[in-house]
């Protein structure tokens, strides 16, 4: 299958419904969802097809699974930066948009979803290229690119600045869109992210951090890394999740959901494109020139929020992040809390992000 085979919206599901906006693509477009081209069944195991809306199967007569969950927001296509993104959208009011990171999808962001559009704010969460219900093209995941898409995303919302919320990898994205386009960025919220050039002297010089990427490394082998991420109803992905969470874990629905969504065709193999990147770029010129540009001062207000327990990105790395940030810059560590703290503490982390945005509407 083509890795710029691009997927069709599903129909909207109950509680959501079509929107209007710059670049919306119509729902309900395409082949009928969670059947192939000629009206099969897509079953998991065989190849689900991301025409089909990011529908999966799990097995023969299995309730098809879509990545466009119901809720009370609302699901949605917007281009920008030369591709195709899916949002899920909730409220009115500041735009908050919330980057997920690996091997989640916009899901990840249920929680903040809610109480941001309770609070007065219009709360998007994004699906990355390449991921969840968002174009998969065959290149353009240096986090260059990947940043543009972020910062693109809201000017395709018709917003002139956002508060920007990013979790480990897309947290690692928040931070370079904040130094490529400082204008757009009201204020910064990273979590689970070191910064970019913190990240790279920990991997060349700090053992326990390396060892702490040993998933980035596997990573860099050719087509084996995707055909383990999805083996066995994408049984690693669920170790990777339960193996990084706290003492509270993530519930089971979450598990289920972030193994179904990596199964969506060519999902596994986009979604680890950028940590390729990083590692095989760290001796070339444009991993070098990458880092030099990294040094330039943040100026939006800046919130690190990072998991005491976190077993990926180790807390030590993260720390020192203030050091890139001209603006104001507030180090949040959360004890017991492993990779993901927007869903391990979910209460405590939005009461901090909450606080965060409200200090800095204007």
């Amino acid at each position: 299958m083509p890795l710029d085979q691009k997927p069709v919206p599903a129909q909207p599901s109950a509680g959501s419904g079509p929107d209007s906006g710059p670049g919306l693509v119509p729902e309900g477009v395409g082949p009928t969802p969670g059947r192939g081209p000629a009206g099969a069944a897509v079953e998991a195991g065989a190849g689900a097809d991301p025409a089909a809306g990011g529908e999966v199967r799990a097995g023969a007569g299995a309730e098809a699974w879509s990545i466009r969950q119901a809720g009370p927001w609302t699901h949605r296509d917007l281009a920008a930066n030369g591709a195709r993104f899916h949002i899920a959208e909730l409220g009115s009011g500041p735009l908050v948009l919330l980057v997920h990171g690996w091997p989640e999808y916009w899901w990840a962001w249920r929680h903040q979803l809610t109480a941001l559009a309770e609070a007065g704010y219009r709360a998007v969460a994004l699906d990355l290229r390449g991921i969840g219900g968002s174009d998969r093209t065959p290149r353009g995941y240096d986090p260059g690119n990947l940043a543009l898409d972020i910062t693109g995303v809201i000017r395709s919302l018709g917003e002139r600045r956002a508060h920007l919320v990013g979790h480990a990898s897309g947290g690692t994205l928040s931070w370079v869109a904040a130094v490529m386009r400082p204008s757009v960025i009201q204020s910064l919220t990273v979590v689970s992210a070191a910064h970019p050039r913190d990240l790279r002297r920990a991997l060349l010089t700090d053992r326990r951090q390396f060892a702490a990427f040993e998933h980035v490394l596997g990573f860099q082998r050719p087509w084996i890394p995707e055909r383990r991420l999805v083996a066995d109803d994408a049984a690693l992905v669920g170790r990777y999740l339960t193996s990084w969470t706290g003492p509270n874990g993530l519930d089971e629905a979450a598990v289920h959901a972030y193994r179904q969504a990596i199964q969506i065709p060519s999902t596994a193999h986009c979604s680890i494109e950028p940590y390729r990147w990083l590692m095989r770029s760290m001796a070339r010129p444009d991993g070098i020139q990458f880092a030099r540009r990294m040094k330039k001062p943040i100026t939006a207000p800046t919130l690190h929020v990072q998991g005491a327990a976190d077993p990926v990105l180790l807390s030590h790395t993260a720390l020192g992040g203030g050091e890139y940030v001209a603006a104001p810059y507030r180090w949040r560590l959360l004890p017991g809390v492993g990779h993901f703290p927007h869903e391990e503490a979910p209460e405590e982390f939005t009461a901090e992000l909450l606080d965060w945005v409200g200090r800095h509407k204007e």
